[in-house]
């Protein structure tokens, strides 16, 4: 068993390896929070139990991912204090997806003429469930591998592919203009 850091080892290997990913982590929260002022504090709450858990990172492992992966804890620990409906199970929206992808293809409609402004990507971000939107943020804008995504999610690389797809899918036809506006809730369950 290693002892445990000095207090000034361990703030210098923390500022070393924790702090060059703060921008990083910052940018992800503001998409996942959609706000500014939430997106400081998910970061901040994230630096704080990186920082007490410090002892139990091993060095030179992936420190992205691993913050990632509290940023989301963090988050997801907040959202479900602050839910009071549930999202719609994933396999009552899929059928949806699919029709509205073929409909687009054969009106000759185009992802790419569908995104043009931010505003509409954030708002069909902000319709995506919560596990999809984590997975399109860190593999498609944060330029996370499948494996460092998984690792950052806690879950197997075959569920980040199969939840990249499906939100892609959701993401095409929400900015296909073919999407509920928000996905359908109820009385959580």
């Amino acid at each position: 068993m290693t002892p445990p850091l000095e207090p000034d080892e361990q703030r210098s290997r923390f500022e070393s390896e924790a702090l060059p990913w703060m921008r990083s982590l910052y940018g992800f929260a503001v998409r996942l929070a959609r706000d500014p002022n939430d997106a400081s504090d998910l970061v901040q709450e994230s630096y704080l139990r990186a920082y007490r858990t410090f002892g139990n990172f091993t060095s030179g492992t992936n420190a992205k991912a691993w913050l990632f992966r509290i940023l989301l804890s963090v988050f997801s620990n907040d959202q479900r204090r602050r839910r009071r409906q549930r999202l719609v199970a994933l396999e009552e929206l899929e059928p949806h997806f699919d029709r509205v992808a073929l409909e687009s293809w054969q009106n000759g409609r185009s992802a790419a003429q569908a995104v043009e402004n931010v505003a509409a990507l954030e708002e069909a971000l902000g319709c995506l469930p919560e596990e999809f939107r984590a997975v399109v943020l860190l593999v498609d804008v944060e330029g996370l591998t499948y494996s460092e995504a998984a690792e950052a999610l806690e879950c197997p690389v075959g569920t980040v592919r199969s939840r990249l797809s499906r939100a892609r899918r959701g993401l095409f036809a929400a900015l296909s203009g073919n999407a509920p506006p928000r996905y359908p809730s109820g009385p959580e369950g």
